[in-house]
């Protein structure tokens, strides 16, 4: 349903500001550039996310910690096994996407291998397979793309506006063009803040909890994500992907009002309250 109303906005996005620009011909452009997209998105979307952030292919060979560990998990929450990569950034986290639990991938960074113990590191990719569980990485992934797509179209449009050699109408498309990027960020924001709501991240704290057989694996997890992801920024930045990870990757130095922007998460205390709460219920606090 919520993939549905996703793929619907953006057909009704690239309509309205084809038929902005170039009235009935531009509407129907803007309708075959959205089919196309939403087709492409649904198929390859996933393959884009992990491209973007450099994904590297894990095997059993080549990194068997993270590949025993995530084959344990995943046969705790009776899923197929998920491709598994591995992102060549500092900043500790981890994401999940797909289309389904039939063709799903984990990723985390080179960051949290290093900083994670075992049983942290399984509260954290417990946690992305609770995602596959549920679903939502359809969802989160094709937002992606539409964030992306909507940024892509704020690029280009001022490149439109100043085609006229006219002063007083390149004047006037310019005008048009400033109120409707002013439009665009709040949109891409919205899109995202629609897809995921803060109640899937709960729900994968608690398959996080129940997958790797502690609430406090994940609960130690956040305590050290929270701290170092204040203090260590993303090389590659991309706000469309912001709500696909455990943590906020915008938290780094210098981020801040992009965090604010694209806050999809609970606060991490609040789920670190959840986590502590499921502990005492289980007498493991």
């Amino acid at each position: 349903m919520k993939t549905g109303l996703l793929m619907f906005g953006l057909v009704f996005l690239f309509v309205a500001i084809g038929g902005a620009l170039g009235s009935q011909k531009g509407a129907v452009i803007g309708l075959l550039i959205a089919g196309g997209m939403s087709f492409y998105s649904y198929w390859f979307s996933d393959k884009m996310v992990i491209k973007a952030y450099n994904g590297q292919e894990v095997t059993s060979q080549t990194n068997p910690r993270l590949y025993q560990l995530i084959q344990r998990l995943a046969n705790n929450a009776n899923l197929p096994m998920p491709k598994i990569y591995i992102i060549p950034e500092r900043q500790p986290n981890a994401f999940a996407t797909g289309r389904n639990p039939q063709n799903a991938a984990v990723a985390c960074t080179a960051g949290l291998l290093e900083l994670m113990d075992d049983n942290e590191l399984a509260g954290v990719m417990a946690h992305e397979l609770g995602h596959i569980k549920h679903r939502d990485i359809l969802v989160s992934t094709v937002a992606a793309t539409f964030a992306g797509a909507i940024a892509n179209i704020a690029r280009f449009l001022p490149y439109v506006s100043s085609g006229d050699n006219r002063n007083g109408e390149r004047r006037r498309n310019n005008v048009g063009t400033a109120m409707l990027l002013s439009f665009l960020a709040p949109i891409a924001a919205s899109i995202i803040q629609m897809s995921i709501s803060r109640k899937r991240e709960y729900m994968a704290d608690r398959a996080g909890a129940e997958y790797s057989g502690n609430p406090l694996y994940l609960r130690n997890a956040l305590q050290k994500l929270e701290s170092y992801s204040h203090n260590i920024a993303m090389n590659r930045q991309d706000p469309a992907t912001a709500h696909m990870f455990i943590v906020n990757p915008f938290s780094g130095l210098g981020n801040f009002n992009l965090k604010s922007l694209f806050s999809t998460h609970p606060s991490t205390d609040d789920r670190i309250r959840e986590l502590e709460k499921m502990a005492r219920e289980q007498h493991l606090l």
